[in-house]
């Protein structure tokens, strides 16, 4: 069968087409940065090519040489015949334009913040030269402590994980940017690694994925790690604890923002005391809710 599709198969625009109906032959799940069959089968066949991942018309009646063809066809394989996300396929992942590298060890990137920090958190911070200190909690690949040092410039920032291998990941994408001297990481179960510092900005991307939900994840889920998404049967096991803590770890006037996927009903249900502001981005809306630190139980 080999053969026959490297006999069969010559342009780009070819393997494009076979890779987009066997995708949906196959009813691959698309979640991890593409969203359908033809763009991440054009991901895949343009980093088997090492083209830009952002430019498919000039290559499309391109004729591949055989070597070329096999890298293609391996990399389209693996994608359906092992469910893994393509982003590990490739070791990279996207977000506000900047790319991450990633591998099994890290939830890949995909958070509805990454919208916010391109405009600094506007309107929910004014200026965003006044952040001098900032917190990512949970960090993983650290690809939003790294947006926030862009966002907020002359901010130092702190980016905890409890996963020694995230940190790795981090540690990584961190020396990428050459933010070695504004992005610490600091290894801990959310606070615990942080001392008495205090943060006039703290953002989270916790796990916050349900029971239920963890029960239903597709298999291309099941390769990323569980304790970066399962918190609990209601998902707020760790969201819980993050409120519980964040007051000890704010400035006065300082902001905490959560993202919370689909569960804002479930938070709404569990707090019903808190003055929850929801936040919309151009990719989902309630996703994420803003807090600041008087709103807060202060021990």
């Amino acid at each position: 069968m080999t053969d026959s599709l490297l006999d069969d198969l010559h342009t780009l625009r070819d393997w494009l087409r076979w890779g987009t109906s066997r995708f949906n032959e196959a009813k691959l799940f698309f979640g991890h940065g593409c969203d359908n069959a033809h763009d991440e089968a054009a991901w895949l066949v343009l980093h088997a090519l090492h083209l830009p991942p952002d430019r498919l018309e000039p290559y499309l009646d391109a004729r591949l040489t055989r070597h070329e063809r096999l890298a293609v066809l391996e990399l389209l394989q693996q994608r359906i015949a092992r469910r893994v996300p393509a982003a590990y396929l490739t070791h990279e992942a996207w977000q506000a334009g900047l790319r991450f590298y990633v591998d099994e060890r890290v939830l890949i990137p995909r958070s509805y913040f990454a919208d916010l920090l391109v405009d600094g958190f506007a309107p929910w911070v004014d200026d965003p030269a006044a952040i001098t200190s900032a917190l990512d909690l949970c960090t993983g690949s650290g690809c939003l402590a790294i947006l926030m040092a862009h966002a907020f410039p002359h901010a130092r920032i702190d980016a905890a994980d409890i996963s020694k291998d995230a940190l790795e990941v981090a540690q990584r994408n961190v020396t990428d940017y050459d933010l070695q001297k504004r992005v610490k990481l600091v290894p801990g179960d959310l606070f615990a690694g942080l001392g008495k510092r205090r943060y006039d900005f703290i953002l989270s991307n916790p796990p916050y994925v349900t029971g239920a939900a963890m029960r239903a994840l597709p298999p291309e889920y099941r390769h990323e790690p569980e304790n970066a998404l399962a918190a609990g049967e209601d998902g707020l096991d760790i969201v819980r604890r993050i409120l519980a803590g964040a007051a000890n770890h704010l400035k006065k006037n300082g902001l905490l923002a959560v993202e919370v996927g689909h569960n804002r009903a479930i938070v709404e249900a569990a707090f019903p005391a808190l003055p929850l502001t929801w936040l919309d981005t151009p990719s989902g809306e309630g996703k994420l809710f803003l807090l600041r630190r008087e709103d807060l139980a202060v021990r």
